[in-house]
């Protein structure tokens, strides 16, 4: 039998299309599904790969090949059926753990490939409803069917996952989102996919989803960083499905908050104030105070921007109450970081919101841990524009700069898009010697020019 690579090498001949006609016809057929794919030039190097032998199309590129070719995938020796695609563009809540375990091995993969339909994506505001009302009226958790074929998974796999998974979230932390991302997420492709394929007990499984869920959340927060805001949805929505077959109910609200969070960041404030309470609802019987803090701290920082104030100051309050009477022994390990720091910062940020400046300031002041580079980043620059907002420039500015510094080794979009913010605030203020002052010192820094592309400003020439 021909090799796929023969297959398609001898298609194109056939037409006599040389690699940009096919690349023209690729991207006709991507549009006629409403995607697109990148530059012509990395389309290219795919197909000279494909014909070489040195890899196979993908679920993305192989519907499109059989599309301009007019051949079915078994005609192109492909091992996947025209259309399949289209299931990565689907933002709706998996039907079964088998369905869970298939859409995030093909988010794996697409990712890894550079989809650009899904890179770009937008979320979607049905699916956070969806998901967290099918979370809440879930029956009994399911374990994926058991195969005869596939890996044996043991408890030690689990424990390797766990393990690798910690190291790239320390990178996400130190380093920010866009740092070793695609090496996670190869990691997970690679290694983790073909684990959840294989075969294992019923607690083995358990373990194994609430490890793969850990993992793919972390992938989502990775994601949002980067400001891939639907792959990110998706990645929530397959660990919400994977931690709901674990029976992991408290990481399942942890996911739920780190939804609410990001719907908050994409000015969805009453989608995030729903799903921070399901959160809350839905781990009732088995929330530990730090859970319950971090919820009622999403809570209060979505109902800030509506400009709620009272119900904000609630929230607070009970954030607060349930972190003081918590036990580090009694907590899951994947939220021993939000600790009374963590709840400065958000608080800081609800203040900030309702512009009670000098409250902003006191609770920013109260945030930095010293542990958290990206954390302490955000803290910092949420201080810098409390003290904006509450008129004191010089000191705005000398904390900004400090802010600058800190950030310098991240690789974060959400930061650049704080930095924006503040950038744009202080252009309201007006041009006095100490806004020159700081524009002069902080011109060079990586992140100040990254602002400026974000903001669209030309940056300025260094004499």
């Amino acid at each position: 039998m021909e090799s796929t690579s023969v297959r398609l090498r001898q298609a194109r001949s056939d037409r006599g299309w040389s690699q940009p006609r096919l690349v023209r016809e690729l991207r006709q057929a991507a549009a006629h599904r409403g995607h697109q794919l990148p530059a012509d030039a990395s389309v290219k190097r795919r197909i000279a790969s494909w014909e070489n032998g040195h890899s196979v199309p993908d679920d993305f590129y192989g519907p499109l090949l059989c599309e301009a070719y007019g051949l079915s995938a078994a005609e192109l020796g492909l091992n996947h059926e025209s259309g399949r695609d289209t299931s990565l563009m689907d933002v709706s809540y998996p039907a079964s753990p088998d369905d869970a375990i298939e859409a995030v091995g093909q988010l794996w993969r697409a990712d890894l490939n550079r989809y650009e339909p899904l890179l770009q994506a937008e979320p979607s505001e049905p699916a956070w409803n969806e998901a967290s009302l099918r979370w809440l009226v879930a029956p009994e958790p399911a374990v994926p069917r058991q195969r005869r074929a596939g890996i044996r998974v043991g408890l030690g796999d689990v424990a390797a996952i766990k393990t690798t998974a910690d190291m790239f979230a320390e990178l996400d932390d130190r380093f920010g989102g866009d740092h070793a991302r695609h090496a996670a997420i190869q990691y997970l492709s690679a290694e983790v996919a073909p684990l959840l394929r294989g075969q294992y007990t019923e607690q083995v499984g358990r373990a194994l989803l609430s490890t793969a869920a850990e993992a793919t959340l972390l992938a989502g927060w990775m994601s949002y960083d980067a400001c891939r805001h639907g792959l990110a949805q998706r990645y929530f929505l397959q660990a919400l499905r994977l931690a709901q077959d674990a029976n992991d109910r408290r990481l399942a609200g942890s996911i739920l908050s780190a939804m609410s969070h990001q719907a908050t960041f994409l000015s969805r404030y009453t989608q995030a104030a729903t799903l921070a309470r399901a959160a809350l609802m839905g781990i009732s019987p088995v929330a530990t105070p730090t859970l319950r803090a971090q919820f009622h701290a999403m809570e209060a920082r979505a109902l800030a921007r509506t400009g709620d104030v009272r119900a904000c100051e609630a929230a607070l309050s009970a954030a607060t109450k349930a972190l003081e009477s918590r036990n580090t022994d009694d907590e899951p390990e994947w939220i021993s970081y939000f600790d009374e720091a963590e709840l400065a910062a958000e608080a800081a940020h609800c203040f900030r919101d309702v512009n009670s400046a000098r409250q902003a300031v006191a609770h920013a002041e109260n945030a930095m841990s010293g542990n958290h580079v990206r954390s302490d980043f955000f803290a910092t620059m949420v201080l810098a524009d409390a003290h904006l907002r509450a008129g004191d420039l010089e000191e705005a500015c000398r904390v900004a700069v400090d802010a600058l510094d800190l950030g310098e080794q991240l690789k974060s979009a959400r930061c650049v898009s704080y930095l924006a913010e503040f950038r744009q605030n202080l252009a309201a203020v007006d041009d006095t010697a100490e806004v020159q002052a700081f524009t002069e010192q902080i011109r060079d820094h990586r992140l100040w020019i990254a602002s400026g592309d974000h903001l669209g400003i030309e940056p300025m020439v260094s004499k």
